[in-house]
């Protein structure tokens, strides 16, 4: 038996991460909002005891634009609450990860479920230094990102979409479609 990659590319980038710039991206904020998000966000947004129904109005206070009725369980981190954007009748489970260096716009009648990933940054790697390469991502009305999985940089998951449990999506998933690690179905 013959072990076979998958890469599509023989040459390698010789990687100097100390000429790393961060060139283009912008948190948003200033350090001292940052720092207030980062301190509410591990010692009161996450813990369990705090009522799920204030989560929506913490995340208002840091510029995020929250709608009706969204329930957030605890474990749930939000990178940059400024960058978020959460429809109406939204449910994000437990231990969901929002890393939205940019913007993250989640519409009416979504679920993100528990230990699922939204990953709006990514790096260019063929650039030694390994230069950000981020974009937003956009889960449209009734779509259900599944436990444990992963939707990248750039994708929008469509509206009525499914992205399945433990799929991880690195292109657009389109409408109604359903996303499992089978592939779509």
């Amino acid at each position: 038996m013959t072990a076979t990659s998958t890469s599509t590319s023989t040459t390698a980038t010789a990687r100097r991460l100390r000429g790393f710039s961060g060139s283009g991206y912008d948190k948003g904020r200033g350090v001292l909002t940052q720092a207030a998000w980062f301190a509410v966000l591990n010692l009161v947004f996450m813990k369990w005891w705090f009522p799920p129904r204030l989560r929506p109005p913490l995340l208002r206070a840091f510029g995020a634009r929250v709608g009706q009725r969204v329930l957030i369980r605890h474990r749930v981190r939000v990178q940059w609450p400024w960058k978020l954007t959460i429809g109406d009748d939204v449910w994000v489970g437990e231990d969901a990860w929002l890393i939205n260096l940019e913007p993250i716009r989640i519409a009416d009648d979504v679920c993100v479920s528990q230990g699922a990933v939204l990953c709006t940054g990514s790096h260019q790697r063929r650039s030694p230094t390994f230069e950000f390469d981020n974009a937003p991502i956009s889960v449209e009305e009734g779509a259900w990102v599944a436990a444990r999985a992963v939707v990248l940089r750039g994708v929008t998951v469509g509206k009525g979409a499914v992205v399945g449990a433990g799929v991880v999506a690195h292109r657009d998933v389109p409408a109604g479609a359903v996303h499992t690690t089978g592939g779509a179905g």
